[in-house]
């Protein structure tokens, strides 16, 4: 098969043969549809993220269709439609797997990062981590619903109550978020780029109160900002637009460093979380808002072998919304 391989050497994927993987116990072996591009893949390629297995076939907002069955399978059947997120496994025993805290595991696997990924024509998945999708969105739609979506949900949800939400960094996890903040009847604000008047256009599309450039304070202060740019220096930025009492939570799996700021800015009870993964039951959560409001998911399409310039784009900042393979 098919496949685009990271091996460590150069920040490019190389286009692979491959053998086709086989079914374990438990797994599922799926013929991919779509998969999304992630940051979380250009932190990969870039080197900023350790340990990495390799080579190994990135990317983890898979969509597909199952083929084949391990053994001992439960809940899917062939031909189903699923997606794999970016959660491969657990391991069911540490002290925060027992305490309904799996996506802080002891010995995790991740999708496209430890185990190999959906940059490929087939890819094999332990079921029990798999979803199934809600059927109005088509397969490129679908992909980014099981990261950029799924994440997004998981920070929104760390927000708590809070009902004027920041958003800085309006890309591929923002733009869902924020129509799944207004679907609950929070207010919006979005922070781009400077002069990015594509995405504040985008943001306000969607329903943003107000949209401008990061660099803006906004016009209302925020119980709660949601940072999805992995840009360090936007930490103390949002904590002087987050009001007493809020919330600074960081979205990324990788950031640049975070300069020194005055203890008045935290003060007033102000604090500052991050997101680590997600667990099953974020997504299954996330899965039934997808189902309930049709988000509208804003891609740009790319064939598996231009998986280096879908990540390219990404990285210069050329992309509004979010960029998925069309694998078949």
């Amino acid at each position: 098969m098919r496949a685009m391989v990271f091996d460590g050497s150069a920040s490019l994927l190389r286009e692979q043969e491959v053998p086709d993987p086989t079914p374990g116990p438990g797994q599922l072996l799926i013929d991919i549809r779509a998969c999304g591009v992630c940051r979380t893949d250009l932190h990969l390629i870039d080197h900023e993220l350790e340990h990495p297995k390799q080579p190994v076939i990135p990317g983890h907002e898979i969509v597909g269709t199952v083929a084949a069955l391990g053994a001992a399978v439960t809940g899917f059947a062939v031909g189903d439609r699923v997606g794999v997120p970016w959660v491969g496994r657990t391991c069911g025993h540490c002290r925060y797997c027992l305490s309904a805290r799996e996506n802080l595991c002891d010995d995790p696997g991740f999708t496209g990062y430890t185990i190999d990924g959906g940059y490929a024509e087939r890819t094999v998945a332990d079921s029990r981590y798999c979803f199934h999708l809600p059927a109005q969105y088509t397969d490129i739609e679908a992909a980014p619903l099981l990261c950029a979506g799924l994440i997004g949900y998981r920070t929104l949800s760390m927000a708590g109550d809070a009902q004027r939400i920041g958003i800085y960094g309006f890309g591929a996890a923002a733009h869902i978020v924020a129509q799944v903040a207004r679907h609950q009847q929070r207010m919006v604000y979005a922070f781009t780029r400077p002069g990015d008047r594509a995405a504040q256009q985008l943001a306000l599309r969607l329903g943003a109160a107000w949209a401008g450039s990061s660099d803006e304070a906004p016009p209302d202060e925020l119980d709660a900002a949601l940072l999805f740019a992995p840009i360090g220096a936007l930490i103390p930025q949002a904590l002087r637009a987050v009001a007493k009492g809020g919330v600074v939570v960081c979205g990324g799996i990788h950031m640049s460093d975070i300069p020194s700021f005055p203890y008045a800015v935290l003060w007033g009870e102000r604090r500052v979380v991050s997101v680590a993964n997600l667990t099953r039951d974020d997504g299954f959560a996330f899965m039934r808002v997808a189902a309930e409001t049709h988000l509208a998911i804003e891609t740009t399409s790319y064939p598996l072998t231009d998986a280096n310039r879908a990540l390219g784009d990404l990285r210069d900042g050329r992309l509004t919304g979010a960029a998925v393979l069309a694998v078949r």
